[in-house]
């Protein structure tokens, strides 16, 4: 399990725009399991929907790339600062099935499809209390800095 300060240590991301909260559970080479907590406090929501606050789908399609992006880094062995750094590549196979809003656990799930020539594919889904919300495939490229 992962608290918000050792995920820090793998992403570059700070607020507002970190996304992950807490990993519940990550397997090296193979999958993680995280969350986003969902507050009505969360800046986007002043302008998508004020009247109707509703969690942007490509603020979850990044939430699933973050998760996807520490699952990359802990199986490198490696971490944020250290002179590399995991792009967006692609996206592919986007699918919303569900609104997420204030109040929901956006539970992230990433598992590694393939790694080659620094090109990371990672299937992803996100879901609220057990129902499907997104999936996504994402593609990272390892970049060094």
């Amino acid at each position: 399990m992962m608290d918000v300060r050792e995920i820090k240590e793998y992403l570059p991301h700070r607020y507002p725009f970190l996304l992950v909260d807490r990993v519940e559970e990550l397997v090296e080479g193979e999958y993680i399991r995280a969350y986003k907590n969902i507050t009505a406090n969360e800046d986007v929501f002043n302008g998508h929907f004020p009247e109707m606050p509703i969690f942007p789908g490509v603020m979850i399609v990044e939430a699933m790339a973050q998760a996807s992006g520490i699952l990359g880094f802990k199986t490198q062995g490696k971490k944020a600062g250290e002179g590399s750094l995991y792009l967006f590549a692609g996206v592919d196979n986007v699918r919303f099935r569900r609104q997420v809003i204030p109040g929901d656990r956006l539970y992230l799930e990433s598992k590694i499809v393939s790694s080659r020539r620094g090109i990371w594919k990672f299937e992803c889904r996100a879901e609220v209390d057990g129902e499907l919300a997104c999936a996504a495939d994402i593609m990272c490229a390892d970049k060094q800095v």
